[in-house]
């Protein structure tokens, strides 16, 4: 049996404003599993991004239940909620989010830095996972020297470096042209084939294609939620 990595129970967000109270999600029930490899898509202001930054452990529900990994983690401390994330999160950003003055094995290497792994154990876990996805020959270079596709790879060797339980994308093609954006999906493909668990948000509906399974957010709810086999849709880049 396959391991819930998330689940949110009845999940609510509001937001005190001048006009009076604003909520967000009214009430969001959605379950992960490992791995899985969920797309989630949304007009503007329709939740999905309060709800990442939840799932993420960026933000706190203002009511319901939000499990990971099996633990409740809606009433846990700032401090406690970053002990999660750097434990059992990965994030890729659509800006990279490279630090310019570090190389490339600097800045994969970063969260094990956080976790106070020794240099050499943590130099020679970035340059194994730089490897994986193709940068070895710029393990050396600095962000400028490196094209766009190479970046939001650099971004993504970064999330998985310290083997996090979930990584959560947030429109990882948005800066990059078609060809940069299908390199991105094929790699994030091969790793969920070997076992990583997924979920990205995205505008784009050729990224959403490239998962397996859909979840469409809209006024604060979840409207759809499919398996994309099951809506006579064939992943791009899968063969």
């Amino acid at each position: 049996m396959l391991q819930t990595v998330i689940e949110t129970l009845d999940l609510k967000k509001s937001y005190h404003t001048e006009a009076g109270e604003f909520e967000v999600l009214h009430g969001v029930g959605f379950t992960l599993c490992q791995g899985e490899f969920v797309a989630i898509m949304g007009p503007s202001g329709s939740g999905k991004s309060t709800f990442m930054n939840i799932l993420g452990c960026l933000d706190s529900p203002t009511g319901g239940v939000y499990r990971l990994l099996g633990e409740p983690v809606e009433k846990l401390s700032p401090d406690e909620l970053a002990a999660r994330r750097n434990r059992y999160l990965g994030f890729v950003f659509q800006g990279f989010n490279l630090l310019p003055r570090a190389d490339l094995l600097e800045n994969v290497a970063l969260p094990l830095l956080y976790a106070k792994m020794p240099s050499a154990r943590r130099n020679k876990k970035a340059m194994e996972m730089i490897e994986r996805v193709g940068l070895g020959p710029w393990a050396k270079r600095q962000p400028n020297q490196l094209s766009g596709g190479q970046q939001q790879r650099a971004a993504i060797a970064r999330a998985l470096v310290a083997s996090p339980s979930l990584v959560l994308a947030d429109e990882p093609t948005g800066n990059l042209d078609t060809q940069n954006s299908d390199e991105i999906m094929r790699l994030f493909i091969e790793l969920n084939r070997q076992g990583l668990t997924l979920v990205v948000v995205t505008h784009e509906p050729d990224v959403a294609e490239c998962a397996l399974r859909l979840t469409r957010f809209r006024d604060g709810l979840i409207v759809e939620d499919s398996l994309l086999a099951e809506k006579g849709l064939k992943p791009r880049l899968r063969n």
